[in-house]
């Protein structure tokens, strides 16, 4: 079953730019899926129309088959959003503000008070739970944003940038309750974010948008053989040695690519008895960076 539909949903504040164009996902149940790129790309508005919170210029968005324009009640009942604005009650606890959405949300009182406790030890912040939310910081004011998002158990968690102003302690904590929820409760994800390595870390599926188009979407495999990105081995010699047909990294290896790892043993025994001394080898995967670099840059000479 798809969680996450979007039809050639679109979004312009202008009469000459959509900010979100012709956008077209199908996002499986239980999975995690990045949609990924830079400032101005239309993530942010992407989450808002999947979300309710705009109503697009044409097309529509399905969330567990619920229409967020024909039916935002019973869409919130189901789905957790977290973006950087999400506004919470400054003159009350974290703690407070937890148990009282946990209460909005359908909980039992007692229940939301152990709810929250659970979510803000899991996410880091149990030490500020008596803190007034206008003191808050803003990297541990974004976690408690992705608390309150998941005070209801949502099926479907809808992630702007949720690790912006984070420091890593912080954003490590987050991706692994995220992480963990996608894993044992099939919880479904779409993290929009510019974090690529953190997107890498917590996605199986992925898409880049560039300035409201989506111009891949796929697996990692998937986008590295569209990009051109391969595997490639790596030699460390000794200093000064130079290996024909090689390029040396900034790091002194020499590198070079493969059309899959299986060629590793051979070019290392090649290279080997060719009287060339290896000190280290090593294999380098390609990353959901060099594929986004590579399809961004091609996407630019268009």
């Amino acid at each position: 079953m798809s969680a996450i539909i979007t039809e050639r949903l679109t979004k312009s504040f202008d009469s000459k730019t959509n900010t979100v164009d012709s956008l077209c996902l199908n996002v499986p149940e239980g999975i995690a899926y990045g949609l990924v790129g830079g400032s101005n790309s239309g993530k942010t508005t992407a989450v808002k129309l999947m979300a309710g919170l705009l109503v697009p210029d044409s097309g529509r968005s399905l969330i567990m088959d619920l229409d967020p324009v024909k039916t935002p009640a019973r869409l919130h009942k189901l789905c957790g959003t977290v973006t950087p604005s999400a506004n919470m009650y400054g003159g009350m606890t974290g703690k407070e503000n937890l148990a009282f959405f946990g209460e909005a949300a359908g909980l039992k009182a007692e229940d939301a008070q152990v709810r929250a406790a659970e979510l803000m030890k899991d996410l880091g912040i149990w030490q500020a739970r008596d803190l007034l939310v206008r003191e808050f910081p803003t990297g541990m004011l974004q976690r408690l944003s992705i608390a309150r998002a998941l005070m209801g158990k949502p099926r479907v968690l809808l992630l702007d940038e949720p690790t912006a102003g984070m420091d890593t302690e912080g954003a490590e904590a987050v991706l692994a309750v995220i992480s963990g929820l996608v894993r044992e409760e099939g919880v479904t994800v779409l993290l929009c974010t510019h974090q690529l390595v953190y997107a890498q870390q917590l996605c199986t599926q992925f898409g880049i948008l560039v300035e409201g188009k989506l111009i891949a979407d796929g697996s990692l495999e998937t986008l590295c053989q569209t990009a051109g990105c391969r595997v490639r081995a790596g030699f460390r010699l000794a200093e000064g040695i130079q290996l024909p047909d090689f390029t040396q990294n900034a790091d002194g290896y020499w590198e070079k690519e493969l059309e899959s790892d299986e060629e590793m043993p051979e070019l290392l025994r090649k290279t080997v008895e060719a009287g060339y001394s290896v000190y280290e080898a090593r294999l380098s995967y390609p990353t959901l960076t060099d594929a986004y670099t590579v399809l961004t840059d091609r996407e630019e000479l268009l």
